[in-house]
């Protein structure tokens, strides 16, 4: 499985999003400069997160973008989903028949399916709301050491 840097810069922007938008419109410089990524590659992922319904945009003086569902309502999984990552591990697990050049599945293939039904599992399972709760703490920990820390 590999996920590329779409999904990576993805799901980054989005945590970020959830971390720092305290109910307050974020520009997409504004992660883009924290998350180091271009404000266009940012822009073409947002366009499908906000197609997805994961995200909205809010237009005028001060606007930028929001979550539109609660964070405990987004999973990893939906947010590599919406930008387009398949994460299948084999043809078989990707569901394409005409990938897979055998006409019955393989020795191997309940194998392959099981792996892909377990990472879609975890990922389905893990949610921004875990992400922030469990990063949550390294962040207050930088602000009492007294570090610059932005919201």
């Amino acid at each position: 499985m590999r996920i590329t840097s779409k999904g990576r810069y993805g799901l980054r922007a989005v945590i970020n999003l959830a971390m720092t938008n305290h109910n307050r419109p974020v520009s997409i410089g504004s992660i883009a400069g924290e998350e180091k990524v271009s404000s266009e590659f940012l822009e073409q992922i947002f366009f499908k997160l906000k197609k997805a319904g994961l995200i909205r945009s809010i237009r005028g003086p001060g606007g930028g973008f929001v979550l539109n569902r609660k964070p405990s309502e987004i999973s990893v999984h939906d947010i590599l989903q919406a930008v387009g990552e398949t994460h299948g591990l084999t043809p078989c697990t990707l569901r394409r028949k005409t990938l897979c050049d055998r006409p019955e599945p393989c020795p191997a293939h309940d194998i392959w399916t099981g792996l892909q039904k377990t990472m879609e599992d975890y990922l389905t399972n893990v949610t921004l709301k875990d992400i922030m709760e469990k990063n949550g703490k390294k962040m207050f920990a930088h602000l009492e050491a007294g570090q610059d820390f932005q919201i």
